[in-house]
């Protein structure tokens, strides 16, 4: 392998191959980890299209009976502690949501989701996230992933990114689904690493460590001199330019006032920033507006990190999970508020039309409250919602028995939100992407089906 060290210092090993050559370490010199800047091919049919997406992953699975498909008749142990209240769209929502109540008319739910997957939190990730289950060993990609090995980039920025980190432990050791998969890590999102809400927030992975100066900079550019003198059977390959194309992408990517301008939130005013919440969470939904404003095509932004060692979602009732309480008073208002924001801001820039949001999560909760006053997994029933990218706001499809156990009405899998996500991106649903082995893989499942009643 290639490897750049010290000061323009190199040093060759025997063996030298492709892939080890992609895997260069000259861009974490110079503060880039951005494997989808090396990629081995461009992007395929990339299009012109002025949609993108923003995905709102709410890891933890938010529980339907609590939040936004309320059972006020069924039995106290069903239908917990909170009321259901008007809003501004054809149905109720908790009254802990009082802000996406007042914009209920710019969002539809979908009540009738379920999976047949275990009922564990990363197995859910990845079929919510990708449309298909982790089997065999093929990783299937992330939806953002097939977005950007078929639209490609609009700018220097990356086509897909998550926000603020990928995600941490499940407790299945599944893999999360926001990779690549099989398309390579040439197709892994970039990912912030960084907490937007912090003082000193910096993008590690973007922008050049302050110790590296211009001249050294420069000199890292010339990598492609070094590169000409030690590897000349990789350069009589017919990869050879692409090399140098993605190189120059990652150079101007560093050095682009656009890039720079697109993460840095202090060019926000304080009002703005303080209306998505100065959380984690909230300023992640507010970078997710930049970026796509910037023209990033697609944005994940993980409400939590992982199940563990902080509130989240998951309220089980019993530490070291959350309670109803803890999602009443600390997890609901930070979230109702943010995604209020956020929708409500892509409306008033003239934004909406053209992006798509939508809130996932991995399964739902128990219809019955359990021994400890939580509500423990349950993929047989739960609720999605979108907003923009075409959606009618406003209306709740499908719909869950009285016990919010099973879909009564319209079922709908976690291929057919894929499918939905794609549809509203306007990609066509029989294409192919060249999967394991070579052969062709349909970017979703055969059957699957855009939720039609979401678009008209």
């Amino acid at each position: 392998m290639l490897d750049i060290i010290g000061r323009g210092q190199f040093q060759k090993c025997s063996g030298v191959t492709r892939r080890d050559f992609i895997q260069i370490g000259a861009l974490g010199a110079i503060g880039l980890g951005l494997p989808q800047l090396l990629a081995a091919e461009n992007a395929k049919g990339a299009g012109d299209s002025e949609r993108a997406a923003i995905m709102i992953f709410n890891l933890g699975a938010p529980s339907n009976m609590d939040l936004w498909d309320m059972k006020p008749d069924a039995a106290r142990e069903i239908r917990g502690p909170f009321q259901p209240k008007s809003t501004k769209g054809d149905f109720q929502l908790s009254e802990i949501l009082p802000e996406h109540a007042k914009i209920a008319d710019k969002f539809s739910l979908v009540r009738s989701c379920h999976h047949t997957g275990a009922a564990v939190h990363d197995a859910g990730w990845q079929m919510m996230q990708t449309g298909r289950q982790f089997q065999g060993g093929v990783e299937t990609p992330h939806a953002g992933a097939v977005v950007e090995y078929l639209r490609g980039r609009q700018s220097d920025l990356p086509a897909h990114v998550v926000l603020p980190f990928k995600m941490g432990r499940g407790g299945g050791n599944l893999p999360n689904g926001q990779a690549g998969g099989f398309l390579g890590k040439t197709y892994d999102p970039f990912e912030l690493a960084a907490d937007p809400s912090k003082k000193n927030f910096k993008v590690p992975d973007l922008l050049p460590p302050p110790q590296i100066g211009t001249a050294r900079l420069e000199r890292r550019r010339k990598l492609r001199e070094i590169v000409d003198g030690t590897v000349r059977d990789f350069e009589a390959s017919e990869n050879a330019d692409l090399l140098q194309e993605n190189f120059q992408a990652a150079y101007r990517l560093m050095t682009s006032p656009q890039a720079r301008d697109a993460f840095d939130l202090t060019k926000e005013s304080t009002k703005t920033r303080e209306r998505y919440g100065m959380n984690r969470f909230g300023q992640s939904c507010l970078l997710a507006r930049r970026l796509v404003e910037a023209g990033v095509r697609f944005v994940t932004v993980n409400a939590f990190l992982t199940v563990f060692d902080e509130i989240t979602w998951d309220i089980h009732g019993s530490k070291p999970f959350t309670s109803i309480e803890g999602m009443k008073n600390v997890v609901a208002p930070m979230y109702d508020k943010a995604y209020a924001a956020l929708i409500s801001e892509l409306h008033e820039r003239g934004m909406l039309d053209k992006t798509l949001v939508c809130n996932l999560a991995e399964f739902g909760r128990t219809p019955r409250i359990n021994p400890a006053g939580g509500r423990d997994h349950w993929p047989q029933c739960y609720t999605t919602y979108f907003a923009g990218g075409g959606v009618q706001g406003g209306r709740a499809i499908g719909k869950s028995d009285p016990t919010g156990a099973v879909p009564a009405e319209d079922p709908y899998e976690p291929k057919d939100i894929v499918a939905t996500i794609f549809h509203s991106l306007g990609l066509d649903l029989e294409t192919e992407l060249p999967g394991p082995g070579g052969r062709p893989f349909p970017i979703v499942d055969y059957g699957a089906k855009p939720i039609r009643g979401l678009f008209s």
